[in-house]
This record gives structure tokens, sequence and C-alpha cells, in this order.
């Protein structure tokens, strides 16, 4: 197998050739057909994750078909396209485990950061944490929908079921999220870096109600704000811009830190919460619906050897949507 690997945090990914791998019990090997690149593979490069475990092999929105199964694997065959997510093993008898909060494992194992992940060949996973991903659509367009969706999906759904919701960061995870919450009939507000004409269009052509700079106030207060954005200082902007009784959502797994805010804009039983990682059960949900929503995806994508150049692309904010690695 060929990879490219993270041998020392905060140096570029290096082109590898490893021996062929082969599935434990109740794991399945894939071959890889597509990873995303995820900003939470730029956490992980850039050493902002506690407890890096290098070397590793990154990426954990990948497609990919079976093609050996370890002992004990029943539910799945090989020639079967599936999607491996983030989340990659829990303990399944913590607390958090048994209380259906598995997303807070106290012992869980992460695609592309404690387990080697999908910038490769194939890569190795639990079968328990693949979905299947069934013949239709293009590797290259699902692969976004395996972490920029889910986390989107669960922001969506910890967000609440208010008409009147801003996006702040209109990357890979927000252009999938808009086209979700518009076909529930929700109006979206997207907020970008200030004067990025640009990806404020992009919005707007994914119909977004209105589109504009995070420096701005939208034209009417929010019922909730989900931030993709990883910078602190977008939270007190966002409780500036949700109404009496509205919630701010931080998505990502890393954010600068918040700088300081009156409690007034706390006041009046605004929230603030934090999504961390995902379930197997928003996988079920979310993929079960993408076919039906009908999600399209806006992808840039890389041969794997050039992993090094879609992650400088994605941190300076060189495409719209997703950057897709095709092995």
């Amino acid at each position: 197998m060929n990879a490219m690997m993270l041998k020392k945090i905060g140096t570029p990914l290096e082109w590898m050739e490893l021996a062929d791998r082969q599935p434990g019990a109740g794991q399945i090997r894939v071959k890889v057909l597509a990873c995303g690149v995820c900003r939470t593979d730029l956490h992980v490069v850039d050493g902002e994750l506690p407890d890096p475990k290098v070397p590793i092999i990154p990426g954990h929105e990948i497609v990919g078909r079976i093609d050996s199964l370890g002992s004990g694997v029943e539910r799945l065959h090989i020639g079967e396209r599936v999607g491996i997510p983030w989340l990659g093993h829990t303990c399944g008898v913590c607390p958090y485990c048994m209380g259906g909060q598995e997303n807070l494992c106290d012992d869980p194992i992460f695609t592309g950061f404690t387990r080697d992940g999908g910038f490769a060949t194939t890569t190795i996973a639990d079968a328990r944490f693949a979905f299947p991903l069934g013949d239709g659509g293009s590797d290259v367009s699902l692969a976004p929908l395996l972490c920029a969706g889910l986390i989107g999906w669960r922001s969506l759904v910890i967000a609440g079921a208010g008409k009147k919701l801003g996006l702040y960061g209109f990357g890979a995870a927000a252009h999938i999220l808009a086209q979700v919450a518009r076909w529930q009939g929700r109006s979206v507000f997207a907020f970008t870096r200030p004067g990025d004409e640009a990806t404020q269009a992009f919005a707007r052509s994914l119909g977004a109600t209105w589109a504009g700079g995070s420096d701005e106030m939208p034209p009417e207060p929010l019922d909730a704000a989900i931030i993709f954005a990883t910078v602190g200082d977008l939270v007190p902007l966002a409780l500036s811009a949700v109404r009496k009784g509205g919630r701010v959502v931080c998505a990502g797994i890393h954010m600068s830190d918040i700088s300081g805010f009156p409690y007034r804009m706390l006041w009046e039983e605004r929230q603030l919460v934090s999504v961390a990682n995902l379930t197997r059960q928003d996988g079920l949900d979310f993929l079960r619906l993408a076919p039906e929503i009908g999600i399209v995806t806006k992808t840039t994508p890389y041969p794997l050897t050039l992993a090094n150049q879609a992650l400088a692309d994605l941190r300076a904010g060189r495409f719209e949507g997703a950057a897709v690695l095709v092995p």
C-alpha cells in the first residue's frame, strides 16, 4: 500500500510505501476510492489536538470498497462500497456508550488521528463503524458527507427547529448544511470572511436568504447560529446575532480562545453549546436522507500525492466546498 504519512507534527506529509495490512477480528480492509480533506486534518497536522499520535496517516472522510473481511464480520461483504467517518471505534461499556452518547466515549479511536486513516490506497476500519453507501453518486461527491455532512447534521439537530439559521464559516460543512436547511424550509444566513464576495455569492447560489461578512449583523435576529470557522472571536458576534432564547452551536473540534464578552450577550436565555464527534445513529439518519434531499457537493479533487497542496489550499481558503484526495 501507499500512503501520505505525518511523521512529525508541523511537517509536510511524506509519501510512503508500506506493507499491506490485514484486518483483524471485526475489521474490514477497504480500498480507498476517495478521501475528503477536512479542517480537522489541519488540526492533526498542526498539532492543535491533544495527545497527538505520530506517525499517523490522516484522513477520515473515506469512501472505498471492501477487499478483505476479518473474522466475525457478517453484515458487510467484499466489493461493497462503504464510508468510514471520524469516529472509528468506541469501548461500548463506559457510561456514555451505555447511555446512548457514544460520541463522548471515554476510550474512543478516531480515524486519521489515533488510527491510520484514508490518505492512502487502503485502510483498516472497525466494521461496526462503516456505513454502507450503495452505488448511487460518485465517490468524490460522497466523501465530504462523511464528516462535513455528518458534523453539520449533528450541529443542525442540536441547534433546534428554529427557522432562521446562521452559518458562520461557509466551507465544506456549511455548503452541505445550507442545502439540508433549505430542504427543511429554513432560511439560511451565511457569514464569511469580511469582504469575501465570491463565497457570499456561492452561498446565495445555494439558496441563502442573506450572505455577508462575519463582522456584520444579519438583517433580522436569528433563531440559532452554527459556527464552523475555528475563530473564537465569532462566539460573541453570533450571540449578538441570535434572538432571546436563541442558541449558538460551536461545531469545530478545535477553536481559538473565545474572547471575553459581557454577560448581557448571553442573558435572556441564550445558549452556547458545543458539538463533539458524532454517533453511528447520526450517520444512519443523515446518509438515509441525503439522496432524498438531493445534496450536491462542491468538490476540488487532488491526486493523493498532492495531499500537502490540498491542505495548504484549505488553510488559505483557495477553493469553495471541499477538497477530496483520489488515490
